[in-house]
């Protein structure tokens, strides 16, 4: 996907996400860090475009949720900061990332959602979903910009301008390790 098709599909995204919810009043859009927030962003300027009215957005930030934090390291840095102004409870949240993989990310999502109180409803929207065949979790996105199916030993490499300084979808092979 080049800029202007990430571009019509977050227009698509942001009609089919009014239309599901009978407007923008009750919307309150959360970005997972670290696509998913400028995503998040301009979702909710194409919202106000629409319905003249901007959605909130929020900020999830999922490292202390990971399920392979110990993966990871004995010291996780926390870079980046969750940030719910006004809190998730009662509201129709709309969770926004970048790709959708194995649902696990999406998972640690839902968890510190939670954990900062019981929304009405939770919808996810993502740029990408490279299809259930990857899912390791029971985990589907109710708004999807675009379906790409890959294979396990490809990644899809999300670049924003507002993280990347370039715009554009593409899938790459993951590097292997030494040895294999």
């Amino acid at each position: 996907m080049d800029s202007a098709r990430i571009n019509r599909a977050l227009a698509r995204l942001a009609s089919e996400i009014v239309e599901e919810n009978h407007g923008a009043d009750d919307l309150y859009l959360v970005g997972v860090q670290r696509r998913g927030v400028p995503l998040a962003e301009r979702l909710a300027d194409k919202i106000a475009d629409l319905e003249g009215q901007r959605p909130p957005v929020g900020v999830v930030d999922i490292t202390l949720y990971r399920d392979d934090l110990t993966t990871v390291g004995t010291n996780p840095i926390v870079n980046r900061r969750t940030d719910l102004p006004g809190g998730v409870e009662n509201r129709n949240i709309i969770l926004i990332d970048d790709v959708l993989y194995t649902g696990r990310t999406i998972r640690a999502a839902l968890d510190q959602l939670i954990d900062f109180g019981r929304p009405r409803r939770v919808q996810l929207a993502v740029l990408v979903d490279r299809g259930k065949e990857h899912r390791e979790l029971p985990i589907h996105a109710d708004y999807v910009g675009k379906f790409v199916p890959t294979k396990k030993s490809e990644i899809i490499k999300v670049m924003l301008d507002d993280i990347d300084g370039e715009e554009g979808v593409a899938i790459v092979e993951r590097p292997t390790a030494e040895g294999e």
